[in-house]
Parts: structure tokens; C-alpha cells; sequence
């Protein structure tokens, strides 16, 4: 059996905070907003593997009113996304996701994403498809005020 699941975040850029996407941080002037890290692609996968198992959402799980998830690594959830959804038979089949950012220029670190959410979720490099976009400086990601990110998940049982 195969389900498939789609997820979606946003987070705000602020001075004074590292930027971690696709959990590397990436060097840039601001960072995420966020009560954990803020990796609005991590999210967005955690996101799409909930969605997919039908498991609700990553606020469910992981609340921004618990003082354990304060500044948390968003790597931490996405591995405990993982064998939450394994608790119903499922495993990760593929990730396809979008990035979209005014600045910093993604594609150069999009090979270290994949490699690092290969490993956190146990699966092949080739099984994480991480695409960059811009909104052609149209709206909150264009001003640069914030960071999207699109994902889908397949999952397999």
C-alpha cells in the first residue's frame, strides 16, 4: 500500500538567528523565526509524512506551547516523524520538495540537504528531490520577509 501526503510552512526572517534549511544552516544575514529552529523544509516533510499516514500535523505532535520542543533541531522531529509514522507500518518511499526564497541562493546547498534528510530519514539520497524558487519578488517571500516551503511524501506499508 502507498499514501501520499503534502505539507506546507512558513517562517518569518529575523535578524539575530542562524538559518537552518533541510537541516544545515545556511549562511545568510537572517534567519527563521520560529519556536524550534524554524527549518521550514523540515516542517514541511514532517509535515507531508503526518499528512500521508494520516497522523494530523507536526503542531499536534511537537506543540510551540511545550518547553521541550524550545529551540529544538528540527532534525530530532523529522527522525521521530519517521518512527511515528513506522508505528503503522509505514516507511518513507520518496520526498519531493520546494524551497521558496528571494536570498539566499539555495541551489548550492541543495546536495548537503539531501544527504543530511537521507540519513536523519534512514533512506537513499535519491529518494530527496529538494527544487529552489523565488516569487519573482512578489509577495512576503519576495519583500524577504519569510521563507516557504512545499512538500509531498510518499509512503510506503
Amino acid at each position: 500500500m502507498i499514501r501520499v501526503g503534502m505539507g506546507y510552512d512558513v517562517h518569518q526572517l529575523v535578524s539575530g538567528r542562524d538559518l537552518w534549511l533541510g537541516g544545515i544552516r545556511v549562511p545568510h544575514t537572517f534567519g527563521l523565526l520560529g519556536h524550534s529552529d524554524a527549518d521550514v523544509l523540515i516542517h514541511a516533510i514532517c509535515d507531508a509524512l503526518l499528512g500521508a499516514a494520516n497522523m494530523r500535523d507536526i503542531g499536534y505532535h511537537f506543540p510551540d506551547t511545550s518547553a521541550e520542543f524550545k529551540g529544538a533541531d528540527s532534525k530530532v522531529l523529522l527522525r521521530r516523524v519517521v518512527e511515528l509514522i513506522a508505528t503503522k507500518g509505514y516507511r518513507v518511499g520518496n520526498i519531493d520538495a520546494t524551497i521558496c526564497a528571494e536570498r539566499p541562493k539555495i541551489n548550492p546547498h541543495i546536495p548537503r540537504m539531501q544527504q543530511c534528510l537521507a540519513e536523519v530519514m534512514g533512506v537513499d539520497e535519491d529518494c530527496i528531490s529538494i527544487k529552489a524558487t523565488t516569487t519573482e519578488m512578489l509577495g512576503f517571500t519576495g519583500r524577504e520577509e519569510g521563507i516557504s516551503a512545499y512538500a509531498v511524501a510518499l509512503i510506503e506499508k
